[in-house]
């Protein structure tokens, strides 16, 4: 149990405000949130309404479903910065994963970057079968420009090949799916809108 210093001092931060603001943001239900954070809905919920404060590794696991540092619960919004530099090194590789299959690792390239107006990631892409292609879409639009390898892009019912260097722009409202073609590694860079 908190003291009621400790209290005041915590919820001035409004840290379950600013996790229900992100999570509505990206229109994901609590359920969906748990699942991308390996966290229960209710424990989610009890933080959103300010009845627990989550310890930092929790709190951590929320940041890096929404691509946020730490830093996003705890700095005044007026005096964030404008630049942000992710390392190399500082970057974790996580899988994406539709019904069980992986088609691609992604790591973000600007989570510890504040009010973002787009997303970025750095795609590595797996070898599947085309049945086993998870399709997914979202809001907004997307750009991905290929660093190595080929990659087969499906964007509703059409089908796109790109090489080394090749770029492409589209509705991401639009059921997409990515498959690598060929043994040689695939990877990417993959813009968003929020």
């Amino acid at each position: 149990m908190l003291s009621s210093t400790l209290e005041d001092g915590l919820r001035n931060y409004e840290i379950g405000d600013k996790v229900r603001a992100l999570r509505l943001r990206k229109k994901m239900a609590l359920v969906e949130l748990g699942r991308h954070s390996g966290l229960s809905a209710a424990l989610l919920s009890k933080i959103e309404r300010s009845n627990i404060y989550p310890p930092l590794p929790t709190l951590l696991r929320i940041a890096m479903v929404f691509g946020v540092g730490l830093d996003y619960f705890f700095s005044d919004e007026s005096k964030r910065p404008v630049i942000s530099i992710v390392r190399k090194k500082d970057r974790t590789p996580f899988p994406d994963t539709i019904d069980g299959t992986v088609s691609y690792f992604f790591e973000s390239l600007d989570y510890n970057a504040n009010e973002r107006k787009l997303n970025a990631y750095h795609a590595d892409f797996q070898q599947i079968e085309a049945e086993e292609a998870p399709t997914h879409l979202h809001e907004g639009v997307e750009f991905l420009h290929l660093l190595s390898g080929r990659l087969l892009l499906t964007i509703g019912r059409q089908e796109h090949e790109l090489g080394e260097g090749d770029s492409i722009y589209f509705d991401a409202s639009v059921a997409h799916s990515y498959r690598r073609k060929g043994k040689p590694r695939c990877t990417a860079i993959v813009v968003t809108t929020p």
